[in-house]
């Protein structure tokens, strides 16, 4: 796998969405999200497909960040709890530093649920409650069916999933924003060989189309926080313009690549 940057010149003329800044996952039923939550999912997906955890840990991990944060990393919560999964440092979860990092956060998820004998026949609220010991142990399974829907999508088992509208003004732009995509994709997916050569784009080079789609849905899940204007994978593109995926004629992106594209600050 490779990767490569690209930062495009934003035309005068392009204006970004009005509308809030929501996400939909459509992927046998349908999900809406805010741009912070579509981003947490996103990540919480990707580290468990990085550990080599099945889907259902994905779930059962998306399910607990529902419940315990609404998917936001938070500051705080109930006593010392902290961060995505509110987990707690008086428990041994880490620092709260530590904690409020959502990778760290869910790599401690997903260890903890690993050490759970035959969890993965569990339902997702009886497995969920093996890590968490919440005082509510059936809340976790009224998010198993979005939890579901989400992880579909961000494990590439659907197509043009993920659509997310963005604000009129990125959190990020130009070479700032690709370089910051670019290791936030490769923390979360572990993915080598990045080469940071031209300053002109970005491009991942999956294995198969599941990693693409994949790919190309984290990449539009994490828009708004990383100034993305642009994801194409095959003949699919999304654009902040419309804040939708719609089919490019007669055009594939190169070589299979998901290809993205952040904006200038012009």
């Amino acid at each position: 796998m490779a990767i490569w940057l690209v930062v495009r010149q934003v035309g005068d003329n392009l204006t970004l969405p009005l509308m809030a800044r929501k996400c939909t996952v459509q992927a046998d039923g349908r999900v809406a999200l805010d741009a912070d939550q579509m981003a947490n999912a996103a990540t919480i997906a990707a580290i468990g497909a990085k550990r080599g955890m099945p889907e259902r840990a994905v779930v059962v991990a998306l399910a607990t960040a529902y419940q315990e944060s609404g998917l936001r990393n938070l500051a705080d919560g109930d006593r010392d709890s902290v961060g995505l999964f509110q987990q707690r440092p008086s428990q041994g979860w880490g620092t709260p530093a530590q904690i409020r990092d959502p990778r760290y956060a869910a790599n401690r998820f997903y260890a903890a649920l690993k050490k759970v004998r035959g969890w993965e026949k569990m339902r997702v609220t009886d497995a969920a409650q093996r890590v968490q010991r919440s005082a509510f142990p059936e809340a976790y399974q009224k998010w198993a069916d979005d939890s579901e829907v989400l992880s579909r999508a961000l494990l590439g088992d659907a197509s043009g999933a993920v659509a997310c509208t963005v604000g009129r003004t990125p959190v990020m732009h130009g070479a700032a924003a690709a370089a910051q995509l670019t290791r936030n994709l490769v923390l979360d997916w572990g993915l080598k060989g990045t080469d940071p050569t031209d300053p002109n784009g970005l491009a991942v080079t999956p294995g198969d189309q599941r990693d693409g789609w994949r790919y190309a849905h984290w990449l539009v899940s994490h828009a708004q926080d990383h100034g993305v204007k642009r994801v194409r994978f095959g003949d699919l593109e999304w654009t902040a313009r419309d804040g939708s995926w719609g089919r490019v004629d007669g055009q594939q992106s190169p070589a299979g690549q998901v290809v993205a594209e952040v904006f200038n600050e012009g």
